[in-house]
């Protein structure tokens, strides 16, 4: 192998390695933020009983009660806007490592001779470049979507 296909090879190696890394990260805090929502269900549910059971309780201890619970439905919201990051940073890396699996095997018919190339060949060369520009397209979708997401809540 000449030096740049090794050079290659170990940043192809790399970034996948990366990619892997930061799928563990994403899920790691997908469990966190489900353990969350779980806790904070919990607190929410506490806080509804007290506020229907307490006839005679002060108005300022349910207004406390009412804000507290304001705040669980506020925290809820900030984490299910985060859940929905992580899932779009998780398609994210499904459609890289898809794509970068179409790039090595579109590689491999490019850097074949075209008077080796058999008709099946070319049409499966043909083939992966339309799934590869279909990846494109759909990571293109996504990063719209962060987009107009982060627009929205500016």
């Amino acid at each position: 192998y000449p030096t740049w296909k090794r050079t290659l090879t170990r940043r192809a190696r790399d970034a996948q390695m990366k990619r892997f890394c930061k799928a563990q990260a994403i899920q790691r805090r997908l469990e966190e933020i489900e353990v969350t929502f779980r806790e904070l269900e919990q607190q929410g549910i506490k806080l509804e009983k007290l506020l229907r059971e307490e006839g005679g309780t002060a108005a300022d201890q349910k207004t406390q009660w009412m804000n507290q619970l304001l705040y669980l439905v506020q925290k809820k919201n900030s984490l299910m806007s985060e859940e929905s990051d992580l899932m779009i940073a998780v398609q994210e890396l499904k459609l890289e490592e898809q794509q970068w699996q179409l790039d090595q095997k579109l590689r491999y018919y490019m850097n074949k001779e075209e008077s080796l190339k058999t008709p099946e060949d070319c049409v499966a060369e043909k083939e992966i470049l339309a799934e590869l520009l279909e990846v494109v397209n759909k990571r293109n979708v996504l990063i719209h979507i962060q987009e107009e997401k982060r627009l929205s809540e500016l």
